[in-house]
């Protein structure tokens, strides 16, 4: 098995697990704040990485970088937490799901050219997007409003890891940007107000599962595999997500979706599918 085929399939069990967590951190805000619960879980999670894979030492060099793939990271998941407080699993991921369809119109900034497939993608996404928030759904609520701004931050988030895994070691850029989003989370938990953080047996276990599963061992998959997979194909992969999320919320929670909302997260999902199949990976650079 090539370093690619491993790469994609650990990028596919880290989509699984990110989808599980959105049921697990929905109950987990029963109990804490966002801001406290990220601070937690990601100084954790960022500790034992920066133990286990930078033998907890970082090159100065790393810390600029770190701490603007830090302030995304943090942007993309207080946001999405945020929104969780109001909306479903499922609407959250599908609408988190969107940042894929983003990644080759943020790739512009890079120089890349857009092919036809990218924007009917953004079309179908942006259609979904709206058959899923519309009235008939049940409206569009601060929480879906949070989650989208989230998605904007995850998009631009991996694109910029795409480029610097291919400048830095993987071992130090994981743990510094996990790290930061922590120290950020907690610098920035008093603006939320009061630090609500009561420990539960529930909430016990969605610290443990977020910190080591879904933070420390996921995006350390992230960042290694994109050394050998582009940036397209890794938000490929991640258009598993949402699906991984409606599934779990349906078995947990007994959610299910709507005949329009369903709709919505079906066009959101073939937008994500049709920019990254046939819109190319990654987009072809524009000639000078």
């Amino acid at each position: 098995m090539n370093q690619r085929t491993k790469a994609e399939l650990l990028l596919v069990a880290s989509a699984f697990i990110w989808g599980t967590t959105f049921v697990v951190v929905k109950s987990a805000l029963t109990d804490a704040a966002p801001l406290p619960f990220l601070a937690i879980r990601f100084i954790l999670a960022g500790l034992l990485m920066l133990a286990l894979m930078a033998r907890g030492r970082l090159p100065v060099r790393m810390l600029p970088v770190g701490l603007g793939l830090g302030i995304l990271l943090f942007a993309g998941f207080a946001l999405q937490t945020s929104g969780l407080l109001y909306t479903t699993p499922s609407k959250s991921a599908f609408i988190t799901g969107f940042s894929v369809i983003l990644v080759p119109l943020i790739s512009l900034f890079h120089g890349y050219r857009l092919r036809a497939a990218n924007l009917g993608g953004a079309a179908l996404g942006l259609a979904g997007l709206y058959l899923l928030v519309s009235p008939a759904a049940g409206a569009v609520n601060r929480g879906d409003v949070l989650t989208l701004l989230g998605a904007i931050a995850f998009g631009f988030h991996i694109v910029l890891v795409g480029v610097y895994t291919r400048r830095y070691s993987f071992l130090h850029l994981a743990p510094a940007q996990i790290l930061l989003v922590g120290i950020i989370a907690f610098m920035t938990a008093p603006l939320g107000g009061t630090w609500r953080f009561h420990w539960t047996p529930r909430l016990a276990f969605a610290t443990v599962v977020t910190a080591l599963l879904a933070t420390a061992f996921a995006f350390s998959i992230q960042v290694w595999a994109q050394q050998y997979t582009p940036p397209a194909h890794t938000a490929l992969i991640f258009t598993l997500e949402p699906v991984f999320a409606a599934l779990t919320s349906r078995i947990v929670t007994g959610e299910h979706l709507g005949g329009q909302a369903l709709m919505g997260s079906i066009l959101i999902l073939a937008g994500m599918v049709i920019s990254e199949v046939w819109g190319g990976a990654p987009p072809s650079p524009v000639e000078s």
